[in-house]
């Protein structure tokens, strides 16, 4: 094997030993004094059906990734300025559709938008699979708007579910639910990305992870459909309406839910903007001649992220310091790996510190989802969430346009590492201003 396939493996068994050593729901219904009994082993967990639904919505998203640009580019024989101009598409239509995602959640219901996800963006695969233009654009406008959906939608309906069942009497932990669907997450990248490179190879055409991914979505939709319940944000009466706008401007004017919305613009931004350049940037240092094993060195982010956040679980069960505190050092560690990726690097420090800001990613999820699980209200919380990555499409937008093609990486990491110390600065002045957990 070569020294990416043995590095994949190697962080595989590192996180195989933090997964032996997680913390349990069975642990903490121990240590609750008022419980009547302890967890039998046949106790379903309560979360069991979030886990399933996310997981299976993710492998939906990572089973396609890897395929759309080369299925628009190679199969299609589209031009980079269609490409990135349909890239482009799919950014701007989650701009535009983020606030009335999260109003027609909070109002009318998180599940009922969480299942019009699932047919959305079903309906956005069949139409990337279609060589006819303007269907190739629609499918991109489909996808912007399912994207918002997954990013706000989702974690809206988990978290006021968790405290509508007060599931902390039945032993479990927001923090250790946000950094076991980072776990699931990152399992669902890496079977996803070994399931639709087999899917090619086999079928010959870049289209069948597409219809794969559509094939998980009506099943998520049908676990959704039958388990979840239905919650709602503020009420809907016209009395309340007023009181409502003020509730969503004045969490949003807050110094903490600003620096957080900022700092997720600048940290997301950049994650974004690292799935585009990582492959030309590790390519212009490669040593040895003949293709990259891609699929190993994306396999290798992914097990850095799970192993991050199995620490996260680790060392947070505990809460030895605040989540604010976290994100400031994650902030810091991931500007730190921008900084070094912009100026000149052999191929092995790059795969390393691609890693490591992939091993932030993996701590940057929980931590600031449970953040905002915190500062961010129940009746306005798919609403607020949705708002937040406004700024963030924009800035992607802006971003790839600013930074035409793939050869201008060096400036990208350089500018990225910038705002990343912007953004640090931020949360750790609205931490001494207000009481961030």
């Amino acid at each position: 094997m070569g020294y990416y396939e043995n590095s994949f493996f190697g962080l595989l068994a590192l996180c195989a030993g933090l997964l032996a050593s997680q913390p349990t729901r069975r642990t903490e219904l121990k240590k609750v004094a008022d419980s009547r009994k302890p967890a039998s082993r046949d106790d379903a967990h309560p979360e069991i059906y979030w886990y399933q639904v996310y997981a299976l919505v993710m492998g939906a998203d990572w089973v396609q990734g890897p395929y759309l640009y080369s299925l628009y580019h190679d199969e299609h024989g589209l031009s980079e300025r269609v490409v990135s101009s349909l890239f482009a598409t799919g950014f701007l239509s989650g701009a535009v559709s983020a606030y009335f995602v999260g109003t027609l959640a909070d109002k009318h219901g998180r599940k009922s938008v969480c299942m019009v996800f699932c047919l959305l963006y079903a309906m956005s695969c069949f139409f990337t699979v279609i060589p006819v233009l303007p269907l190739l654009y629609l499918g991109r406008i489909l996808g912007g708007i399912s994207t918002s959906i997954l990013f706000s939608v989702f974690d809206s309906w988990m978290v006021t579910n968790f405290r509508v069942l007060k599931l902390v009497e039945h032993g479990c932990d927001l923090s250790r639910t946000y950094a076991t669907t980072s776990i699931v997450n990152s399992l669902s990248a890496i079977v996803g990305g070994i399931v639709s490179q087999w899917l090619v190879y086999i079928t010959g055409t870049k289209k069948a992870p597409f219809i794969l991914s559509a094939g998980l979505l009506w099943w998520a939709l049908q676990l959704i459909w039958g388990h979840w319940l239905e919650n709602f944000g503020g009420t809907t009466s016209e009395s309340s309406k007023t009181s409502e706008k003020r509730s969503i401007w004045s969490t949003l004017k807050r110094p903490s839910i600003l620096a957080l919305g900022f700092a997720s613009t600048m940290f997301e931004g950049a994650m974004y903007l690292f799935v585009f350049f990582w492959t030309p940037t590790i390519k212009s240092v490669q040593k040895s001649s003949g293709e990259l094993p891609y699929g190993y060195i994306f396999s290798s982010f992914m097990a850095s992220s799970m192993a991050a956040a199995l620490i996260f679980n680790i060392v947070m069960q505990k809460r030895p310091f605040k989540y604010s505190r976290l994100l400031i050092g994650i902030l810091l560690a991931a500007n730190f790996c921008f900084a070094k990726l912009a100026g000149p690097k052999t191929e092995d420090a790059t795969f390393w510190l691609f890693c490591l800001f992939e091993a932030c990613v993996g701590m940057y999820w929980p931590c600031t989802g449970y953040l905002k699980g915190h500062l961010v209200e129940d009746d306005v919380r798919a609403e607020v969430y949705s708002m937040l990555r406004i700024p963030l499409n924009v800035f992607v937008v802006l971003s790839l346009f600013i930074a035409g093609d793939s050869k201008h990486f060096a400036q990208v990491f350089a500018t990225c590492s910038m705002l990343l110390t912007a953004s640090f600065g931020a949360v750790w002045a609205a931490s001494l201003k207000e009481n961030m957990p």
